[in-house]
């Protein structure tokens, strides 16, 4: 089980750190993705980071704002989220993988519920 958090509203230009905990089994051997889904669009990738730390794939919207980082003894993911812009408005999601990161939502095996993020002008 993934449980996302960290959301909330920002004006243009701020920040968020978004975390998402795994629980019930350890998600240290896997990728872990996030994803994106505005109101009537569909899912996005957002970013992706293999389980050894040594790989990390972004979106080119958000290569150079956001990062993603992970902490294996936590259980925990992470997505920085700086310089916000309002369409990066939308439901963020978290997703673990048993295998190299991808950037496509059907390769994922485990998802969080979400997060609600914000950005005003």
């Amino acid at each position: 089980q993934l449980q996302a958090s960290g959301g909330g509203l920002v004006q243009a230009g701020g920040s968020l750190r978004l975390s998402c905990a795994g629980s019930g089994r350890s998600f240290s051997s896997y990728s872990l993705g996030w994803f994106r889904q505005a109101p009537g669009k569909e899912r996005e990738f957002v970013a992706a980071i293999t389980w050894s730390l040594s790989s990390t794939n972004y979106a080119d919207s958000v290569k150079g704002r956001f990062t993603i980082s992970r902490d294996n003894a936590k259980n925990t993911v992470y997505l920085q989220m700086n310089s916000l812009k309002p369409e990066d408005t939308a439901v963020y999601h978290c997703a673990a993988r048993n295998g190299l990161f991808a950037t496509t939502s059907s390769a994922y095996d485990y998802w969080g519920q979400g997060t609600q993020v914000t950005v005003s002008s």
